[in-house]
C-alpha cells in the first residue's frame, strides 16, 4: 500500500467510538490510548499505561467476565507483535462480544520509530485466522472502518480482528488520567460495580 492512502488514526479511532453505546474501549499502550482519549474521554475507556502487550487479553478478561457487554480493544502493531500469544487463546475462548482493533503503522512508536515486523513478513490476519478467529480482515479505507464500526456492537458472531494500516504522523499527546486506580474503579462503576 502507498504511504499516501494510509489512513489516519485519529479518525480511524474517532470513527469507531463515535456512536458507541455501550461498548467498553480499552487502549493498548501508547498511541492508542491517546487516540481514544482524544476521541473523548469516557467512563468506559481503559488505558493501559505500562502493559505492553497485555490489551488483548485484558480484552478477553473482560468480554469474559461481561458477555452482554461489547468489548473493543484498540492496539498497536508493536504490542500484538509482543503479545502475539493471546490470539491463540483468544481463538480458543471465542468471545463472540470481543473485537480487536489494530493500528499498524508498521513501526515501533514509543520507542523511537524503528521499523516493526508488519512491514515485512508478518501478517497479523493471518496469525488472528491461524488461531482461530475466522472473522479477521485488513482495512485500508474508512469506509471498512465504518463498516467494523458497526460490528463492535455486536455480542455475538465474534471474536473480530482487524489490522488497519494507518500513518506514522507524530500526533500531539492527549493524555487521560494515569491513575490506575481511579480508572479501574471509574469503569468499575460505569458498569455497576463497587470499588475496590
Amino acid at each position: 500500500m502507498s504511504k499516501a492512502n494510509l489512513l489516519d488514526r485519529r479518525q480511524v479511532v474517532s470513527t469507531l467510538l463515535a456512536d458507541r453505546k455501550d461498548v467498553v474501549a480499552i487502549g493498548g499502550l501508547g498511541a492508542s490510548t491517546n487516540d481514544i482519549t482524544a476521541a473523548g474521554d469516557h467512563p468506559r475507556n481503559f488505558y493501559l499505561w505500562g502493559g505492553m502487550g497485555g490489551a488483548a487479553m485484558i480484552g478477553l478478561g473482560l468480554a469474559l467476565a461481561q458477555p452482554k457487554l461489547p468489548v473493543l480493544v484498540i492496539t498497536g502493531d508493536g504490542e500484538m507483535l509482543m503479545g502475539m500469544g493471546s490470539l491463540a487463546t483468544i481463538g480458543l475462548q471465542k468471545p463472540p462480544n470481543l473485537s480487536i482493533v489494530v493500528l499498524d503503522n508498521e513501526c515501533y512508536g514509543e520507542t523511537g520509530g524503528q521499523i516493526s515486523h508488519t512491514s515485512a513478513a508478518a501478517d497479523l490476519v493471518g496469525v488472528a485466522r491461524a488461531c482461530g478467529i475466522a472473522d479477521a480482515c485488513a482495512i485500508s479505507t474508512m469506509a471498512e472502518v465504518e463498516s467494523f464500526a458497526v460490528c463492535v456492537h455486536d455480542v455475538v458472531g465474534g471474536p473480530r480482528f482487524a489490522n488497519v494500516k494507518i500513518d506514522s504522523a507524530e500526533l500531539a499527546r492527549i493524555l487521560p488520567s494515569r491513575d490506575g486506580t481511579y480508572i479501574v474503579n471509574r469503569l468499575r462503576g460505569d458498569l455497576g460495580f463497587l470499588p475496590i
